[in-house]
This record gives C-alpha cells, structure tokens and sequence, in this order.
C-alpha cells in the first residue's frame, strides 16, 4: 500500500540510484519516461534533480507545467520502463503501450505510476538557464510516498520479493535490481 513518507526522508527513495519513471502532464496529455539521472539534492526543503532531453514530448509537458513526479519502478515494471525508455510519447499513448497504470497524484498534476515501490511529487524551480545549457531540472519535492511492504525502520528492505527491487539501468536495455540490504558497523574507538 502506498503510504505518506515524511519529507525530510525523500531524499532516501533516490539515493540508491535507481531508474526512475518521470511523469508530466499538461494541455490535457499525460506522458511517462523512464530516467536513469536522476538524484537528491538537497533535503530542507528536499530538492531533485534529473535529466530531460531538449525535445522530448515530456519536456514539453513540464515545461508548461513546471510539475513533474519520479517513480520509482521495480523489477517487475522492467521491459514497461525499457519501453517508456525508448520511444516518445508525443505520437504514442505511452502508458497504454506499457501497461503501465496511471494514478491521481496529491499535490501535483502529473500522474504516479501505479506499481511502482517510491513515488516524489515535484514542482520545477525556476532555473531556465540550467534547463536550456543542460537539460537539468531541479525540482522541490512536495509529496513523497512509498510502498510499505518495502520500507522498514525508515530505509529499503526488499526482502519482500525480488520482485519489488529497484532497477539500475547501464546501457542498450541492460539493467541490474538492487541488492541485498547490509549493515555497515563503526570500528571500535571511531568517532561517532
């Protein structure tokens, strides 16, 4: 089940690098594309940052907008991520395409992908130059969910199913899921 996270842990759904969904809407269209640069920046307010290419169906969306949501997509969404990855949604119905399923998001316009394990709700901060010179936006998250089979004692445990891994996309189609949870431990006499 999808469940409120507070902000000022956010930045927690991104920091592993996983693939992200990146949703837009606008003029009555809804598009869906998949991400693989995409970050934390910031955490009072919680800040994003992710790539999106000059020409792109969803950059035309966002940048009417100024909204955007990152998904979090799991194993299980693989060849619907590799398909949103690939082709534009400025002539195709992306989702229907997929598959994928589109959600109601809280505090934004633009739509939460169904199914997926961790889900931020953006708006656009006001870096035109940044956006034109590099395709980069940065954007304050001002909603964040996710799925509580998976988050334990405030951070990841997918011991749920493989699954609910996240992806790590590489290149060419080729992705890794997240592994196993460890714990790392101080030596003894380290500062704390």
């Amino acid at each position: 089940m999808r469940v409120p996270l507070d902000l000022r842990r956010a930045y927690k759904l991104l920091n592993h690098g996983p693939t992200t969904l990146v949703t837009s809407a606008a003029h009555g269209r809804t598009n869906v594309m998949a991400a693989a640069w995409a970050m934390p920046v910031d955490l009072v307010p919680p800040k994003v940052a992710v790539v999106i290419g000059e020409g792109t169906f969803t950059r035309e969306l966002v940048d009417a907008s100024g909204e955007l949501t990152l998904c979090v997509p799991t194993r299980a969404q693989l060849d619907a991520v590799y398909a949103v990855g690939s082709d534009s949604g400025r002539d195709e119905d992306k989702w229907a395409l997929s598959g994928l399923r589109a959600a109601p998001a809280s505090r934004v316009q633009a739509p939460l992908v169904e199914g997926c394990v961790g889900w931020l709700e953006c708006r656009v901060l006001p870096e035109s130059d940044v956006q034109r010179k590099y395709d980069l936006f940065l954007a304050e998250v001002v909603a964040a969910w996710v799925e509580d089979s998976v988050w334990k004692e405030g951070g990841w445990d997918f011991s749920a199913g493989e699954e609910y891994r996240p992806i790590h996309h590489l290149a060419g189609g080729v992705f890794f899921a997240t592994g196993e949870r460890i714990q790392a431990h101080k030596p003894e006499g380290a500062k704390k």
